[in-house]
C-alpha cells in the first residue's frame, strides 16, 4: 500500500510540475524591422533649405515586472512596432516655406501622441481606420500651417507639400499632397507610389490638346494641392499596398527627381548599401546634375526577421 501511495504522489507531483502547454503568439508586427537613412541638402542654387524629414517608430510593449509564475509559463518580453516616414517641402517666398514644412512635421509628431491609435496589427476593419485617421491628420496639419501663417504677415501664403508612409506588419499606407514623392524599389524596379499635384501633371492627365504646350510657365513646379493653401484642407491621396521582405522605400523632394532620372535612382538603390550611404549618393547625384533645388532623401529597408514561431499572417 505504501508503495502504491508513493507512486500516486509522484504521479500527482509530475502532473502539477508539468510545463504548461502555452501557445506562443508572434504577430508580424513583432518581427518586422525597418532600417532608415536620411539626408537633406540645400542644393547649389538656393540660400536656404525649406525641406524637412521625420522618421518615427510607434509601438506597444509588454514587460513582466513581478510574478509568482515560472518563466516558462509566461511570454518573453514583447514589443511590436509600426513605422512612419514623412518628407515635407516648404512653399513660399523668401524661404518662409522652411517654416511651413517645419510646422507640418512638428504637428504630425504631436498628433501621433495626442490622437494616435497605433494600429500596428491589421484586422479586417483596420485599413479603413488608418485611412480615416490619415485624412484627419492631414486636415489638422493643414490647419496648423494656416494658423502659423497668420502669426506674422511675412509668413502669409506659406504652404507645404508632404508625403508620408505608415507601415504596419506587411501593409504600407501612403498619404500625399503636392510634389514630394514616394517610391517602392522591388526586384530591380523603381515603382512610383505617388502622383504629383502640379499643373504639369494635370495637363498630362487631360485627354486631347495640351493647353500649356509652349507656355513659359513652369507648370511642373506650380503645386495644385498643398498643406496650408486653403481652408478645409487639400484633397489627400491615400493608398494601401502590401510589402515584401527586402523591399526598399524611398521618399524624396523634387530636388532629386527633377535632375536625376528614375533609372539612375534605381541603379543607386540596387547596390543595397546602408540607407544613409545611398541617401548621400542620391544627394550627390543631384548636386552633380546642378542641384538647382533643395534635395531631401529618405531610404528605408524593410525586412521580416526569420522566425519558427507561429505568426498571425503568412509571410510573403
Amino acid at each position: 500500500m505504501a508503495t502504491d501511495k508513493h507512486r500516486s504522489d509522484e504521479e500527482r507531483r509530475t502532473i502539477l510540475a508539468k510545463p504548461l502547454n502555452v501557445s506562443r503568439f508572434l504577430p508580424l508586427s513583432s518581427i518586422v524591422e525597418l532600417e532608415v537613412g536620411a539626408r537633406s541638402d540645400c542644393g547649389r542654387a538656393l540660400a536656404h533649405n525649406t525641406d524637412h524629414y521625420l522618421a518615427v517608430r510607434l509601438g506597444r510593449v509588454q514587460h513582466i515586472l513581478a510574478t509568482s509564475l515560472a518563466p516558462d509559463d509566461l511570454p518573453d518580453d514583447f514589443e511590436e512596432y509600426g513605422y512612419s516616414l514623412l518628407v515635407a517641402d516648404g512653399l513660399g517666398e523668401q524661404s518662409v516655406g522652411a517654416r511651413a514644412s517645419r510646422v507640418a512635421l512638428s504637428a504630425a509628431a504631436h498628433l501621433a501622441i495626442q490622437f494616435g491609435k497605433w494600429n500596428v496589427r491589421l484586422g479586417p476593419e483596420t485599413p479603413a481606420e488608418i485611412i480615416e485617421q490619415a485624412e484627419f491628420f492631414y486636415q489638422r496639419i493643414n490647419k496648423a500651417v494656416q494658423d502659423a501663417s497668420r502669426e506674422d504677415e511675412r509668413l502669409a501664403g506659406m504652404a507645404a507639400s508632404m508625403t508620408s508612409v505608415y507601415i504596419a506588419g506587411v501593409d504600407l499606407f501612403f498619404a500625399h499632397v503636392g510634389h514630394t514623392k514616394a517610391f517602392l524599389f522591388r526586384d530591380g524596379a523603381l515603382i512610383h507610389l505617388t502622383t504629383d499635384h502640379t499643373l504639369r501633371q494635370e495637363e498630362l492627365d487631360l485627354p486631347g490638346p495640351k493647353p500649356l504646350a509652349g507656355s513659359k510657365l513652369d507648370a511642373g513646379h506650380v503645386v495644385t494641392e498643398s498643406l496650408g493653401s486653403r481652408v478645409g484642407g487639400p484633397n489627400v491621396e491615400i493608398e494601401h499596398i502590401q510589402l515584401w521582405s527586402n523591399d526598399r522605400i524611398l521618399l524624396c523632394t523634387n530636388g532629386l527627381t527633377d535632375v536625376v532620372a528614375d533609372d539612375r535612382i534605381a541603379d543607386v538603390l540596387a547596390l543595397r548599401r546602408h540607407p544613409n550611404d545611398d541617401c548621400q549618393r542620391l544627394v550627390d547625384e543631384a548636386l552633380a546634375a546642378g542641384g538647382p533645388d533643395n534635395i531631401t532623401v529618405v531610404v528605408a529597408d524593410y525586412r521580416i526577421r526569420p522566425s519558427t514561431t507561429y505568426a498571425e499572417t503568412a509571410v510573403p
